[in-house]
């Protein structure tokens, strides 16, 4: 797939997602987060069910390419809407697809959860190696380095909504 290809978005609640499309999610936070990342830990956390799912599916072949969960504000963070497991298929990687799956899941929090509290921003924990990435995409950090559950240095960091 090309740079500038589009994917097919759609951002849907937990009971809205087909059985393909469950299959999908896990298998592919299974491949990057516990098999790639060795990371031995549970993903299955209870919040699948309370999230909205972003999916930047190919217009060609329908796989997932590219997938975040994302919260409104109070389901995990008090004061923040969530946005979480953001993951983009080994295979599409280099191509930009991580950015536009951020600034489409970042849309999707103020189209849908946000505009009428103009104050509301939006948090996520990233592992440290990405910090770069999210900072050119708007997020400063707002905390110090710790383990996630899966012992990987992560950082809080928001996105402020203009």
């Amino acid at each position: 797939m090309a740079a500038n290809s589009t994917l097919c978005w759609s951002c849907k609640r937990y009971e809205e997602l087909s059985r393909d499309e469950l299959y999908s999610i896990l298998r592919l936070r299974s491949e990057v987060f516990v098999v790639e990342q060795k990371m031995i830990f549970l993903d299955l956390d209870n919040k699948d069910q309370i999230a909205y799912h972003c999916l930047g599916k190919s217009p060609t072949t329908g796989e997932l390419v590219a997938y975040a969960r994302i919260f409104k504000k109070g389901l995990v963070y008090a004061d923040y809407h969530c946005i979480g497991r953001v993951v983009i298929s080994p295979t599409y990687r280099g191509l930009g697809m991580g950015r536009l799956l951020v600034n489409v899941s970042v849309d999707y929090c103020n189209t849908h959860f946000g505009l009428e509290e103009k104050k509301t921003s939006i948090k996520l924990g990233a592992q440290l190696y990405l910090k770069k990435f999210y900072e050119s995409l708007g997020f400063s950090v707002c905390g110090d380095v710790y383990l996630d559950g899966d012992n990987v240095d992560h950082v809080p960091m928001i996105r402020n909504v203009v």
